[in-house]
């Protein structure tokens, strides 16, 4: 039945099937009804559904909710895709090797749950387990600021918001995880908090491999991936080492867009013009060195939203990579939080904010975050920059410590 459909009309069927998923129908139901428009199905035409759905002004939020859902429906067709064959080092290839590694400590850690029960000593085995699963966070990092942005530059917009949105579900699933662990005397409590962290991430692991991953690989030419590549070791890597039989600079050199970014500018050249400040001048190179040795991180947010800066610090508190720059930037935080961003953007566009500010506990740091609003001689918005700091020394200081006594 399905070789009738024209791919508008397919997709249309495909967004019936979510559709009716929100107004109750059961998956066996869906997969009966549809059967034939579901085989055949793709990985880039369930994203591309997805897009189409959140174009149309349906909610990233509600996509998310059935998330899972829809993607049971569509699971038996997803399962006969064969994964496409990357080298080594390709970026991939790296996200395929980590799920993995993943898989095989989440086997681990569902061992060591269900023997809470006979024996304490597992619950220890099980926390050191999941501070080692924590890993996983570079994983989904590198996705949020390396490979999404990438996928916007192509306009693919829509299913990474709801896959970042997925990304906090999975989060805050390990937090509880913890919290029973930690807590909880009854082994059925941590048991159930245990499988809803583990099937989050089995989840995720599905929707990368069989929707996410193929569609990229169609979606970004060698360059991009080259781009990708070059940026990875910014966020790092969870539990594996890239390998290195792809070759990004084959791609490099087969490309008219020159080079892989680097962060390497050379050394200082007395003869290079300065950049007339206020106060002084300075070269570009002594410009971009004092950003960078700051005791904090600053992101710099034009007056179009649009990310323009930020200080690569050898330290930073939350990862950024060159990709993030050009990204819109409702586009660079999660989905439950993108409303409060916009919120303070208009609050200081209208001047009726000049700073928020934030803090909040982080790997055992006390971490603020101001974001402060930019307007020129005219009195005209030009954007807003981003300073996140970690204050846990500063909280602690006592008495005085002056120059002298250096």
């Amino acid at each position: 039945m399905s070789e009738f459909f024209g791919r508008s009309d397919k997709q249309e069927q495909l967004k019936q099937i979510v559709l009716a998923l929100h107004a109750g129908k059961s998956v066996p139901e869906l997969k009966e009804e549809f059967s034939e428009i579901l085989k055949g199905l793709s990985a880039e035409e369930i994203a591309m559904m997805e897009q189409s759905l959140i174009d149309e002004g349906f909610g990233v939020e509600s996509i998310m909710s059935l998330c899972d859902v829809h993607v049971e429906v569509f699971e038996d067709e997803l399962k006969k895709q064969k994964d496409e064959h990357m080298l080594p080092g390709h970026p991939i290839y790296t996200y395929r090797e980590e799920n993995r590694e993943l898989e095989r400590r989440l086997k681990q850690f569902e061992s060591a749950v269900k023997n809470i029960k006979k024996d304490e000593q597992a619950r220890k085995e099980a926390l050191t387990l999941l501070d080692d699963i924590k890993q996983i966070e570079k994983h989904y990092q590198r996705k949020e600021n390396q490979l999404f942005a990438k996928l916007e530059e192509v306009g693919f917009t829509g299913p990474t918001s709801v896959m970042w949105g997925k990304h906090d579900e999975v989060r805050d699933a390990m937090k509880a995880c913890r919290e029973a662990l930690n807590t909880e005397a009854d082994p059925k409590v941590i048991k159930k908090a245990g499988s809803a962290m583990i099937k989050g991430m089995k989840n995720m692991i599905f929707m990368e491999e069989k929707i996410l991953f193929p569609t990229s690989i169609k979606k970004l030419d060698p360059i991009t991936w080259a781009h990708i590549h070059a940026e990875e070791p910014e966020i790092g890597f969870s539990w594996i080492r890239p390998g290195s039989t792809w070759d990004p600079g084959i791609a490099i050199r087969r490309s008219v867009r020159g080079e892989i970014p680097t962060s390497s500018q050379g050394v200082l050249d007395p003869d290079e013009p300065t950049i007339p400040l206020d106060e002084g001048a300075l070269t570009n190179k002594q410009l971009n060195l004092m950003l960078k040795r700051l005791p904090f991180d600053i992101t710099y947010v034009d007056d179009q939203d649009t990310v323009r800066y930020y200080s690569a610090t050898d330290d930073r508190i939350f990862p950024r990579t060159p990709a993030i720059i050009g990204r819109a930037v409702e586009k660079c935080h999660p989905p439950k939080s993108v409303h409060v961003v916009q919120k303070i953007v208009e609050s200081f566009r209208n001047r009726e904010k000049d700073k928020a500010m934030f803090w909040l506990n982080f790997g055992g740091r006390k971490v603020m975050i101001t974001y402060y609003p930019i307007f020129d001689e005219q009195g005209s918005y030009a954007g807003v920059i981003e300073v996140s700091q970690d204050i846990t020394e500063i909280q602690q200081l006592e008495g005085e410590h002056r120059l002298l006594d250096w």
